[in-house]
């Protein structure tokens, strides 16, 4: 899904000399390396360190600041500080915070250098100036990985640069998943953790190098690992369920993303945890739960949605709206504009106008191909997550769910398959379908509402091998493939189905079909 919460974690350290030091801070992990600050500096340092291994970037960058009250002239804790505004997998940098913090350190470059202790400090300040350099961060980003590698050459026992190499290869592709850095950031992350079981950054890259469908069972081990690594860390707590999500696994999902949110439920926000929770009370069937978490959601918003709110709000409601089926509830008529991602307004426009169709209200879903069409041609650098090839993707989702409506199969079924082409182009992803009604899952509704059943299969097949265990995916196989007279296929669906469910209740009329099915009815 959008809004990839990650983040850069890496920054860390430092270097040869003065005091070896191990710590466990807060129950968030341990770490041992030698480094050149004052005693009095070490607690907050490795406390920062450890936080930002899970991403807890305000929390470890004051940290640092605590290290740099103690030790004035220790270098690493501003290179380490200046990486917090660095965050390679989400593909955001704040190149302004990060230069004033150098700045405090000494006004030059030449200067700063002068001030790292050891030859090993000066090789990681080294590598922080390049990161905030001038050219263009594709440029910077690589040429920080470049450097980051060398230290790794240099020290070769030093697996704080190990961790952050491999973060630094997740970033390569500004936020775009390539299998190679990831599978060598994943194997680099993987070495570090069977030698360091505690270790919170190695888990964690572990997770992000392997959390897409075709490798997730590789992560798992380390997901199951990083929650009892940094307790005291929510996104430790979350990350583990992009493991848990691409293997379908909801229980965990649910669980997790109730962890990293906190404990006063009362006051949640909108965000990347209780998006993922909402998403998987939907996928256990759990709707009304699903629709409580939403309103709970929405109430506490506020007035200026904060940034990352309204979005998540939209694919929560999208979510919701897609996967129960709840045409008509009240949460189709919320407002929430204004919306600043063309890609965000295209979501929430398809959700809304595709509800609007299943109630026969054909004027408006014609309305919302005019708007999608608008947003495909706004400005892509009007906001940050936006992607036009999602836009287009839901543009032709919605002509296809037109054209079925009308009663035209072949030409749904034809601009669907379009659709799941285009879908299939995307980069991979992980988390929640950033799409709401995935492409693969449309094409097989439509194919089996037209009779063809067979055909249906193969799609909810591919869709689910996008979505592992996703309910929807997973309902239209059992019913191609029974229709189908394939009768393995649509069992096991069931089952899985069921599985799913089985904390639903009543509240999922399909429940009963995939029992009467198991059954033999």
């Amino acid at each position: 899904m959008a809004l990839r919460i990650f983040a850069r974690a890496a920054a860390l350290l430092c270097t040869a000399a003065a005091l070896p030091f191990s710590v466990s801070a807060q129950r968030l992990g341990t770490i041992s390396f030698p480094n050149s600050g004052a005693a009095s500096a070490q607690g907050p340092f490795v406390r920062g360190m450890l936080l930002l291994h899970s991403f807890e970037y305000p929390s470890a960058a004051i940290a640092f600041r605590e290290a740099q009250k103690a030790d004035p002239a220790f270098a690493m804790a501003y290179a380490c500080e200046a990486l917090t505004y660095t965050h390679p997998v989400w593909n955001q940098q704040d190149v302004v915070a990060a230069k004033a913090v150098l700045t405090r350190l000494a006004p030059t470059r030449t200067e700063r250098s002068a001030k790292a202790r050891t030859p090993r400090e000066r090789l990681y300040m080294e590598a922080v100036e390049i990161l905030y350099d001038t050219g263009s961060k594709a440029l910077r980003d690589t040429l920080f990985a470049a450097a980051i590698e060398r230290i790794v050459v240099a020290y070769p026992a030093d697996d704080e640069a190990k961790v952050l190499h491999a973060l630094a290869l997740l970033g390569l592709n500004q936020s775009v998943r390539h299998e190679a850095s990831y599978m060598r950031a994943g194997a680099i992350a993987e070495d570090v953790l069977r030698r360091n079981p505690d270790h919170p950054g190695a888990a964690h890259m572990v997770i992000h190098a392997f959390d897409d469908p075709m490798h997730a069972p590789l992560g798992l081990w380390a997901a199951r690992a990083y929650s009892k690594i940094a307790p005291q860390a929510p996104h430790a707590q979350h990350m583990t369920s992009h493991i848990f999500v691409a293997m379908g696994m909801w229980d965990e999902v649910v669980s997790q993303n109730i962890i990293a949110s906190g404990p006063d439920h009362d006051h949640w926000q909108a965000g990347h945890y209780t998006m993922w929770l909402g998403y998987g009370y939907l996928q256990q069937g759990r709707y009304d739960s699903a629709r409580a978490h939403l309103v709970n959601l929405r109430a506490h918003a506020g007035q200026s949605f904060a940034l990352g709110v309204r979005p998540s709000l939209v694919a929560m409601r999208a979510a919701y709206l897609i996967t129960t089926e709840r045409w008509t509830d009240s949460i189709a008529a919320w407002s929430l504009a204004p919306m600043a991602s063309p890609t965000t307004r295209a979501i929430d426009a398809f959700a809304t106008g595709y509800a609007a169709l299943k109630t026969g209200d054909r004027a408006r879903a014609e309305a919302t191909v005019v708007a999608l069409a608008r947003e495909e041609t706004a400005d892509p650098g009007a906001a940050l997550e936006n992607d036009p090839a999602v836009i287009r993707i839901l543009t032709m989702e919605m002509r296809a769910a037109l054209a079925a409506a009308g009663g035209q199969a072949d030409s749904a079924v034809a601009l669907a398959q379009e659709a799941a082409r285009m879908e299939d182009a995307l980069p991979v992803e992980f988390g929640p379908p950033r799409i709401p009604k995935p492409a693969h899952e449309l094409a097989g509704e439509i194919l089996l509402a037209a009779g063809r059943p067979a055909q249906a299969q193969r799609e909810f097949t591919r869709a689910l091998q996008l979505t592992p265990g996703r309910s929807l995916a997973l309902l239209g196989l059992a019913r191609a493939a029974s229709r189908a007279g394939d009768g393995r296929v649509a069992g096991a669906a069931a089952r899985e189905l069921l599985h799913n469910w089985r904390a639903a209740g009543s509240n999922v009329a399909a429940r009963a079909e995939m029992e009467g099915l198991l059954r033999g009815k």
